[in-house]
């Protein structure tokens, strides 16, 4: 069985290259269904596969601009790229993105960038897991409560309403989103991305994980904008990810191309089924899958902390990673075409 496994010529690790396909085709999916680069499955995904933990970072990175690339022209496409506020975004992230790439560089002379990377991914992960089943919580018990009162439900209602506190703030200059449909300080964007690119310089990951959902709740973008915005935003810190990463030289290119190839086919996929699958069933799926994603890591930790079972602890934590982006991957991929069904078939009746 040696031809499934490939030499990896920078890091020199020897990796299960089935693996990385895998990855490649699923978080194109998964990545163009909710809207950022996948890195916070893929980093650790690609760590459970072999990589030290900097070169999981930096190829993984490398991969996501490619991918984020495709994806965002396929969203631009159904409106759903707000271009000025990403572009406003880019200004904080790029800053932020080069702090945390640093700090990296620091804790891996430290000799503490696994831990501190996976207890920082586990911590960010909870936060945002009860942060997206509290708004779905939120949601239902206003939809029931109109009810109750005998007013119809407001489809365009949200849990979680953080945004029109920070939409108080007038500081200028205010600046209005047309596809966003949203006036708020140009501040608040600036800020924003400027934390989740410090963190995504740290984690690996585009931003994505923490910048979609802070369009949702802090900007107050509706959830199919969040997803296109984000991905055009995670295009251009990726490609400035890429760039500072293998300067560095801690980017794997063969690794990236692998997964490169699969994620074209995947990110189409999942662009086309926000199409079908809006608002709310956008994020209760992807709580699920940090939810996933979270175990993943807490079974590696367990891994470095009991020895003696540490082979079925690793197994475990690659089992449940691989198998979340193959179910998560068929699940978006059902819809998609449950949808495109019946939309063919309303055309018909027409």
């Amino acid at each position: 069985m040696d031809w499934l496994y490939v030499l990896m010529p920078i890091s020199g690790v020897t990796i299960f290259w089935p693996g990385l396909v895998i990855l490649g085709v699923g978080v194109g999916i998964i990545g163009g269904f909710f809207g950022m680069g996948g890195a916070w499955m893929v980093t650790p995904g690609l760590n459970i596969l072999g990589f030290p933990m900097a070169f999981a970072i930096g190829t993984d990175i490398a991969h996501m601009a490619g991918k984020s690339l495709i994806s965002t022209l396929r969203h631009g496409k159904f409106g759903n790229v707000d271009y000025k506020l990403g572009i406003i975004m880019i200004i904080g992230t790029v800053g932020g993105f080069e702090v945390g790439a640093q700090m990296i560089m620091w804790l891996e002379r430290l000799g503490n960038v696994e831990f501190v990377v996976r207890t920082l991914y586990l911590v960010l992960l909870s936060l945002i897991a009860w942060m997206v089943f509290a708004d779905v919580a939120k949601k239902k018990k206003k939809d029931r409560d109109a009810l109750a009162r005998g007013e119809e439900v407001d489809a365009l209602s949200t849990g979680i309403e953080w945004h029109k506190t920070m939409h108080k703030i007038k500081i200028a200059p205010m600046i209005h989103f047309e596809a966003a449909g949203i006036t708020c300080t140009a501040w608040l964007p600036i800020i924003i991305s400027f934390l989740t690119g410090w963190i995504a310089g740290i984690l690996g990951i585009g931003g994505g994980l923490i910048r979609m959902p802070a369009l949702i709740y802090f900007i107050g973008c509706p959830t199919h904008v969040a997803v296109g915005t984000d991905l055009f935003e995670v295009m251009i810190s990726g490609l400035y990810g890429a760039f500072t990463y293998t300067m560095k030289g801690r980017t794997e290119l063969v690794a990236a191309v692998i997964m490169l190839v699969g994620a074209a086919i995947g990110a189409q996929i999942g662009t086309v089924a926000t199409k079908y699958i809006k608002g709310y069933g956008i994020r209760i799926a992807f709580g699920l899958a940090v939810i996933g994603c979270a175990l993943s890591i807490v079974l590696k930790l367990l891994a470095k902390e009991i020895p003696t079972y540490a082979t079925f602890f690793n197994n475990s934590s690659t089992t449940l990673v691989l198998g979340l982006v193959f179910l998560m991957s068929l699940y978006i991929t059902v819809k998609m075409i449950q949808g495109a069904k019946a939309e063919i078939a309303a055309k018909k009746k027409k």
